[in-house]
């Protein structure tokens, strides 16, 4: 990954919003309905296209393909490994929540005029055979049409996004494998296929894998102690997947969860800082501007990041269509630069603007101040 060596470089974590047309393809196929795949492959390169331009135009450095090619950061893997069926649950299903903690004090809030938002799933995924990657055709469209919308465009790097197995095995679940384990291990072995394929493509690969944080919320009872054995379980599956490719190529998305909310009870960024660095990654990009997390910039005072790494600290946020200014933008890069080293900081954004803001609007006119925040940053960091 190119370090910020002569200004502060500007990234994103990923996914942007969607067409409505190219959506109700998309979601056509997730769901198994009748669509037209010529239609989808066209409508999709050509929004490639599109929302690559308009990042660059919007002055992101580090661009990719706004996911769009999957109807889900996340889900976009069923139609990507065999192995699973779909089932409607039973009516005493109760899925996991990634706000469970704050559940117990926010009842009210969550149940708000009768409607519960404790992550209701109509239908789930099971596992019952070997797991295998069957996702090549999709992941090699996905590399084409991010080379063709770069082709002759100025920029620094291309990034393509790829979810974790430890975020996979949350919805997606096993009744095949003897363990947890066994499976968590399984999932890498096919998913190893993917990320091999971004970084052979001469991309950066970007593991997105927000459980890391937000499965704390899932397991209220969980003491710290037991969480970070559940978590080291599913790092190690993780870089046994990335194993054998080259550090500087890959990048480390986690968050708490993103969903708007109170997040009274996430966990702290001190608790699970040493779960972060041992993932087999370049660079992290962790939550630094939302009013939950912003003032975390503290732990990097106390924990050094190891040498040769690099941070992407989150400098806009998907909390509200607040459009952030400029000069808090770059008061926030040039505090982690006095930390960590200018060179070592990439401006950053706490999770997906896309689907997380009011209007694409809003997203592209926060890149816009990002952007803007990163050149006043520079001129202060670089004195040009």
């Amino acid at each position: 990954m190119k370090h910020s060596t002569e200004r502060i470089l500007v990234s994103h974590v990923g996914s942007l919003a969607r067409p409505k047309d190219l959506m109700e393809m998309l979601l056509a196929r997730n769901e198994g309905r009748a669509y037209d795949s010529a239609a989808l492959a066209k409508r999709t390169s050509e929004s490639v296209a599109e929302v690559v331009q308009k990042q660059i135009d919007c002055g992101i450095d580090v661009v990719n393909d706004g996911e769009l090619g999957k109807s889900n950061f996340s889900r976009y893997t069923k139609e990507r490994l065999g192995g699973f069926v779909e089932r409607a649950v039973g009516p005493d299903f109760k899925p996991t929540s990634i706000f469970g903690r704050d559940m117990k004090e926010f009842t009210e809030y969550f149940n708000r005029g009768g409607r519960t938002a404790i992550g209701h799933h109509a239908r789930v995924f099971y596992c019952v055979e070997p797991l295998k990657y069957i996702g090549q055709d999709e992941v090699n469209a996905d590399i084409a049409n991010l080379k063709a919308a770069l082709q002759g465009k100025q920029y620094a790097e291309g990034f393509l996004p790829a979810i974790a197995p430890g975020t996979m095995e949350h919805w997606m679940k096993n009744e095949y494998y003897k363990t947890n384990e066994e499976y968590l291990f399984a999932i890498a072995g096919a998913m190893a296929e993917e990320y091999k394929a971004i970084v052979d493509a001469g991309f950066v690969l970007q593991i997105d894998d927000p459980d890391l944080a937000d499965a704390w919320q899932m397991f209220p009872d969980m003491s710290l102690a037991d969480y970070h054995k559940y978590q080291e379980l599913r790092i190690d599956a993780l870089n046994s997947a990335l194993k054998g490719l080259p550090e500087e190529r890959i990048r480390f998305h986690m968050c708490w969860g993103s969903y708007h909310g109170p997040h009274k009870y996430d966990v702290p960024l001190k608790d699970i800082v040493s779960l972060i660095l041992k993932v087999r990654a370049q660079c992290y990009s962790i939550e630094a501007s939302n009013p939950v997390h912003e003032h975390e910039w503290r732990v990097w005072q106390e924990v050094k990041l190891p040498d040769g790494k690099m941070l992407m600290p989150g400098v806009i946020g998907h909390c509200s269509d607040f459009i952030e200014h400029p000069r808090a933008i770059a008061d926030r890069l040039v505090r982690y630069a006095k930390i960590v080293g200018k060179e070592n900081i990439i401006a950053g954004t706490d999770c997906g603007i896309g689907s997380r803001v009011g209007h694409p609007q809003v997203g592209w006119a926060k890149f816009q101040a990002m952007a803007e925040g990163a050149r006043i940053a520079t001129k202060e960091l670089w004195g040009r």
